[in-house]
């Protein structure tokens, strides 16, 4: 909800204007067009929205799920009506083209799907006479009041991560969207508010670094879901830890991709290329290396080189575009510089996408499809998580020393292998230290009813998002051991 130029948070039920006394502009990225101010909520405005919640849980923890998830199927229904506005909220605001924001959308309508299963999803188990009549049960009850931290890459699929799971598991859920891209989650909880929700189950508080320690220090916040880069990621996994609530959080990546002489190499180009450059390389999945393996780099090298300068770059609204902006100019300032960086360490440039100037868009935070041959895994760029349109290229001579370039990474997050060998699949998925594997796959996002699984300095915590660890982390496990002796039924 917009209201004079100013975005509202939503607490309680109802849209509110914040009193905080800064603010930010949300620019466009290819334009740089301010499209509305942001407020940076003071804390006393995310305690509203957490007594808020509080009030709202022991009546809705009560709420039988079969009742709670009868909300979600309206939000299915409300989030596919609007579907094209929503995308295109997504593209102005976060750069994308319009087909990325649509799939990025969908993969979010899909965990409303999966969580609309919480009736079994959330059931215990029990068994009888684990001693002479004693039976043993196992619930799961709702933690209580969460609350996620989301980034600006996915602004409308991350935050479905978990709203969906938090409520239909009977939880009180507060979302602090990023400060850089906060329309349009603000336009989802417009509908969000047609579903006639208690008020206090769900709120929206805008803000940027205050309002994530107001809810990591709130002694009513149960726990944290986060994403975004590694060090922040630990810090907000150390100190939502020190104050004793869950955490889940998610952080950065330098995914590797192996590509073997027996490849379909076309097909690994392609997939490979918008692997790399599709929402301008800022998604934690996005292919960062590619190591070729023998006789495959000089056709790889010579295939990719040719993908990138040929891939159109603008703004997503134009529908042969294939690329846009990165997120800021500080982001095009920094992703040029590593680029720089990388040559400086001895890589040499293929493709060159700095200094890019977009007709009609001169004023946009453009960096074009950027390609770096012969990296050294040792050097300083080579574990850098650059998040943007940048591939590193390096080479091994047989596949056990590609593995091992892809285990020496301080990062976990997803490594994929181009191939048409079965054995050498099972190997790299078996031996590679990473959370999410493709095989013939360039971007391995699970679907919605598997975790995200990120691993080492790619995620901090133990349950990850989607899924059944979604149960896991919004459901406390609840033990009931019980006697009733025959002798006192003999009283009634």
């Amino acid at each position: 909800m917009i209201e004079n130029g100013q975005l509202l948070n939503y607490v309680n039920g109802a849209w509110k204007r914040s009193r905080a006394s800064e603010f930010l502009d949300v620019r466009n990225p290819a334009t740089a067009e301010t499209m509305v101010r942001v407020p940076l909520s003071p804390s006393d405005e995310v305690d509203e929205a957490v007594q808020a919640a509080q009030s709202a849980f022991p009546d809705w923890r009560s709420t039988p799920p079969v009742q709670r998830i009868q909300y979600l199927f309206k939000l299915k229904k409300l989030l596919d009506d609007h579907f094209d506005e929503i995308a295109r909220l997504t593209v102005d605001e976060c750069g994308k083209t319009m087909d990325e924001s649509r799939g990025e959308l969908q993969r979010g309508i899909e965990n409303v799907e999966v969580a609309t299963g919480i009736p079994m999803l959330m059931q215990g188990y029990n068994s009888e006479d684990i001693a002479r009549g004693i039976d043993e049960h196992m619930f799961r009850q709702p933690v209580g009041v969460v609350a996620a931290i989301t980034p600006f890459n996915f602004p409308g699929m991350i935050p479905l991560w978990y709203l969906p799971y938090a409520i239909a598991c009977g939880n009180c859920f507060i979302l602090k969207p990023s400060e850089k891209v906060p329309m349009t989650m603000s336009r989802v909880f417009d509908l969000i508010d047609e579903l006639g929700l208690p008020p206090g189950v769900v709120s929206l508080v805008n803000g940027s670094k205050g309002a994530v320690d107001a809810l990591l220090d709130h002694p009513a916040v149960r726990a944290i879901s986060f994403v975004g880069s590694s060090p922040v990621a630990r810090y907000v996994y150390s100190r939502a830890a020190a104050n004793g609530k869950r955490a889940q959080c998610a952080g950065g990546a330098k995914n590797p991709v192996v590509v073997l002489p027996d490849a379909d190499m076309e097909m690994a180009t392609r997939i490979i290329a918008d692997s790399s450059f599709g929402c301008a390389g800022q998604r934690c999945l996005a292919t960062s290396v590619t190591i070729t393996v023998g006789e495959a780099g000089r056709e790889f090298r010579d295939r990719i080189t040719r993908v990138a300068e040929a891939r159109k770059v603008g703004y997503g609204i134009e529908p042969e575009v294939e690329m846009g902006p990165v997120i800021t100019p500080e982001s095009k300032q920094r992703v040029e510089s590593l680029i720089g960086k990388g040559v400086n360490e001895g890589a040499k440039v293929l493709v060159d996408g700095r200094n890019a100037s977009i007709s009609g868009y001169e004023r946009g935070n453009f960096v074009r499809p950027t390609v770096l041959d012969n990296v050294n895994p040792r050097s300083e760029i080579a574990g850098i998580e650059i998040f943007g349109p940048v591939l590193s290229l390096m080479h091994a001579q047989t596949i056990d020393e590609a593995i091992e370039f892809v285990n020496a990474t301080s990062y976990g997050n997803m490594a994929c292998l181009f191939t048409t060998s079965g054995a050498a699949a099972r190997k790299f998925r078996y031996e590679v230290q990473a959370g999410n594997i493709g095989i013939n796959i360039g971007v391995a996002a699970p679907m919605a009813f598997f975790p995200f699984s990120g691993w080492k300095e790619s995620f901090f915590g133990d349950m990850h998002a989607q899924g059944r660890d979604a149960i896991e982390f919004y459901t406390e496990k609840k033990v009931v051991v019980e006697r009733w002796p025959r002798e006192w039924s003999r009283k009634f």
